[in-house]
């Protein structure tokens, strides 16, 4: 049996099992996260109606969680979620938006549902490991980056981020040109692959043939035991809060830019009079493009 959660990050944990959960379980799991408050009220057999399952079920998906039984994981959903409302947030955020509502409702759900995200990627990023993908693209020839779709976009940035410091990387969407760019990498280089459910064939494809030839491969998901995760030597976790109009693979954009902006820091902070000096010059080179300089001549 699996280690229990942390009572402050059993929604979390529910989250981020999802993919693993089947049948019965994911019903339960679908069940919870549609409704934790009142799962944190519900008896055994209550829950057990509301999912369509039954007692046994439901205690399977306890100690696939790592609790003991029941009582344990209504204490975890109840302590986060009157911390939540404490903090002001609605827990399963954005669910009732409607076509009609007013923008500024809209734009309070959208704002909770990126703060408990961050929170939540806060509480599930390790550190450690990204220490140890920073420490790796520090000292990197090559820094190649991985990504299809919204995944790519956010490639997209960390590519210019690196490059502002003087990192040699670069962003591939397209999976032939990933492949042919990995299969010259080498031990020393790193590759970052981005795919927030983790299982983008592409993606994976391209993370595996640059691990096959010695390069340090590094993946940023919300699934720690996706295909991608697993085939990655380093894996830092992101957490999402999806609204009715924003789908998962979109709420997860603002928490792995987050991610990529702690690992770029950590990177010039271990480069840091090297990433000093390139900032300087290509931020002096576009200087002259900027609109106050030009109207001043």
């Amino acid at each position: 049996m699996d280690s229990p959660v942390a009572v402050d990050g059993v929604l979390l944990a529910v989250r981020a099992k999802l993919p693993e959960f089947t049948g019965a379980l994911r019903r339960v799991a679908d069940q919870v996260l549609t409704d934790p408050a009142g799962a944190a009220r519900a008896t055994i057999v209550e829950l057990a109606e509301r999912s369509g399952t039954s007692p046994a079920t439901v205690t399977r998906f306890c100690r696939a969680l790592g609790f003991e039984g029941y009582a344990e994981l209504r204490l975890g959903i109840a302590a986060e979620t009157g911390r939540a409302r404490a903090a002001g947030w609605t827990v399963d955020i954005g669910r009732e938006i409607e076509p009609g509502d007013p923008l500024e409702k809209v734009l309070q759900q959208i704002m909770a549902a990126d703060t408990r995200a961050m929170h939540d990627t806060a509480a599930l990023l390790d550190l450690g490991e990204v220490e140890r993908a920073a420490d790796a693209i520090a000292g990197a020839t090559r820094v190649n980056i991985f990504g299809a779709s919204g995944s790519a976009l956010v490639g997209e940035e960390m590519q210019f981020s690196l490059h502002r410091i003087g990192v040699a990387a670069w962003a591939w969407t397209d999976v032939h040109n990933g492949l042919a760019s990995a299969a010259l990498l080498r031990a020393g280089d790193v590759a970052l692959g981005i795919s927030h459910s983790g299982q983008t064939r592409e993606t994976i494809e391209m993370l595996a043939e640059a691990g096959s030839h010695g390069a340090t491969t590094v993946a940023l998901t919300s699934f720690p035991r996706s295909p991608l995760a697993e085939l990655a030597d380093v894996v830092l976790l992101t957490a999402t809060q999806a609204t009715t109009f924003r789908p998962d693979a979109l709420s997860a954009r603002h928490p792995q830019l987050v991610v990529l902006d702690l690992l770029y820091i950590a990177v010039a902070q271990r480069t840091h009079d090297r990433a000093h000096a390139a900032f300087q010059r290509t931020a002096q080179a576009v200087d002259g493009h900027k609109a106050g300089k030009e109207a001043a001549r």
